[in-house]
């Protein structure tokens, strides 16, 4: 979808600023709005994909006013309303939901969610071929930035087949697809006023058309 989420490659919000500490959290309500994430992601009400696009559905002012984890705790209260979760007196247990134990967090965390799915679909492209990302307005949730829509680049590597985020969180399925990283020059993004030398994003085959070389 195009909302104010997909930020990258527009002017005007300041430079990125990096904190001094290696603090994962800044307040208490932080580490409490990662653990409520977690914990209810554990419980397969939702997949990865769709919490994305829950966050990505917020207003606008609200998605650019609460912050990092006031996003997560904006979208996961909406998700929460939207599976009707939100009950007097209930918990997981009581819902008949899966419930994370705390003893089993920290081999959640390590082990994360991984996407790569095995398959015998052949990609289409290879290191090095030339390739035009597709100018596209989906309604829902995708993993291709805007700023690169319509743009050429050169494939760097394949990844193998991956779990496509856009009909994941549409519908759920899976649908895996070869993903690759591209590489596209700064001049060829933002012309000549653009600082970058080179910028690489990871894409789906879906995303990309073969392009040929221009001079």
């Amino acid at each position: 979808m195009n909302s104010i989420h997909d930020m990258g490659g527009m002017d005007g919000f300041g430079p990125l600023v990096l904190d001094q500490d290696d603090a994962c959290f800044h307040d208490e309500w932080e580490r409490r709005a990662f653990a409520m994430t977690l914990a209810m992601g554990a419980t397969k009400q939702w997949n990865l994909d769709q919490a994305r696009a829950a966050r990505e559905s917020l207003p606008m002012l609200c998605y650019l006013q609460a912050g990092y984890y006031g996003i997560w705790i904006e979208a996961l209260e909406s998700m929460l309303k939207e599976r009707g979760l939100l009950r007097a007196e209930a918990n997981a247990g009581s819902l008949g939901l899966k419930v994370l134990a705390p003893e089993a967090v920290r081999d959640a965390l390590l082990k994360g969610a991984p996407t790569e799915r095995e398959g015998s679909v052949k990609p289409r492209f290879k290191p090095g071929d030339a390739v035009r990302v597709r100018v596209m307005n989906p309604k829902s949730h995708t993993r291709c930035p805007r700023y690169l829509r319509g743009k050429q680049g050169i494939v760097d590597r394949y990844h193998g087949l991956h779990v496509y985020p856009d009909s994941h969180a549409l519908t759920g399925e899976e649908n895996p697809q070869a993903l690759y990283t591209v590489l596209f020059t700064g001049h060829d993004l933002w012309g000549a006023d653009g600082s970058a030398d080179q910028v690489s994003a990871d894409l789906w085959e879906t995303y990309l058309d073969a392009s040929p070389i221009q001079s």
